[in-house]
């Protein structure tokens, strides 16, 4: 992945090759951990194709390192580059858990899903030793508070102990999100995620704890993964899942340049492919940003690839929808930790 400036910074760099070899690459390979305010911790949207209002991302950053990643362009706002610097330079609201108490307790709140892991996975590596992540679900299961979660890593399954209680009370609901079944695919565009197979004992472990699993077959890149969309929801459905998703891949702001790169450099002679079926799903460009539009596209190639989701969806049963999580189980902590005896 190359590391070009973002879109906010005043200087602009670009790399010069000058015969030497040399091992930078593998010094930024080193993830740096920043401490990040948790702030206004819980972020809400009104956008008409996301199905959530409520979200809470613990990390700015992913160590994943997926090629494709959409949150990639948000580290311009801290004057990093959405190449390396997004996959790094991690920043942690070690403190997340504490605001979140905070908010739960106040009296004028009314408790509503929230979703963990939105824009960058809430089970990233680094959280293995932060368990950030891990204190805001234990916050979840004290305050019997609905909760839904979105990852690509194992690192969910430390967590059943805690999950499955809470499915049992219809409190949480997890969606696995697989992009390709091509291990060597997978290597190079997702190089630290969660393998595939492994994606796939992650929604049969999570099914059998009883915890309803949504497989999300995304992004779908054109030319590249598109192939395999009815044997990950078939595969899905064998191992458990419930219901499943689906998005195409986006590449807002600096993706446009990240991600054509990415691909010229591993998959050459697929490029223009690729590049030209986003063309003829984004009115001539390869990405529209308009709601209702952005996630799906539009025009023929996008009409077939929905009808063959949903085809596929149907046939192995997926199509299915679990009842909306319940929030009337909600008790609200105590800031000192000691609950009142009335």
């Amino acid at each position: 992945m190359i590391n070009p400036s973002g879109r906010y910074d005043h200087q602009k760099t670009e790399s010069y090759d000058d015969g030497w070899e040399t091992t930078v690459s593998d010094e930024r390979r080193k993830t740096q951990i920043f401490d990040d305010s948790a702030g206004q911790l819980i972020s809400t949207n009104r956008s008409p194709d996301i199905p959530f209002t409520h979200s809470i991302n613990p990390y700015r950053g992913c160590e994943h390192g997926c090629a494709y990643c959409f949150a990639r362009p948000s580290h311009a706002y801290l004057n990093l580059s959405p190449g390396l610097d997004f996959e790094t330079k991690i920043f942690a609201k070690k403190n997340a858990a504490k605001a979140l108490r905070a908010v739960f307790a106040r009296p004028a709140y009314r408790p509503h899903p929230i979703v963990l892991g939105i824009n960058t996975d809430a089970y990233q590596p680094v959280e293995r030793r932060l368990r950030i992540t891990r204190q805001l679900v234990e916050l979840f299961s004290e305050c019997a508070h609905p909760l839904q979660l979105i990852t690509k890593s194992t690192l969910i399954e430390r967590d059943l102990d805690l999950l499955a209680p809470m499915a049992a009370k219809n409190l949480v609901s997890v969606a696995i999100s697989i992009t390709t079944l091509d291990v060597d695919l997978n290597c190079r565009m997702e190089p630290r995620a969660a393998a595939p197979q492994r994606r796939l004992k992650i929604i049969e472990r999570l099914s059998a704890a009883g915890i309803p699993t949504t497989v999300l077959v995304a992004p779908i890149i054109p030319g590249l993964t598109d192939h395999e969309i009815e044997n990950i929801v078939q595969q899905s459905a064998q191992r458990g899942a419930i219901s499943a998703g689906y998005m195409m891949l986006r590449l807002p702001w600096e993706l446009r340049q990240l991600f054509p790169s990415w691909l010229t450099a591993n998959y050459p002679e697929r490029a223009e492919r690729v590049l030209n079926a986003l063309r003829q799903m984004h009115g001539g460009d390869i990405y529209c940003a308009d709601y209702g539009h952005r996630m799906r596209g539009e025009g023929p190639y996008a009409d077939v690839i929905a009808q063959r989701f949903y085809l596929a969806r149907h046939r192995y049963g997926l199509d299915g929808q679990y009842p909306p999580l319940r929030a009337d189980y909600f008790i609200p902590p105590s800031l000192d930790g000691q609950r009142s005896l009335f």
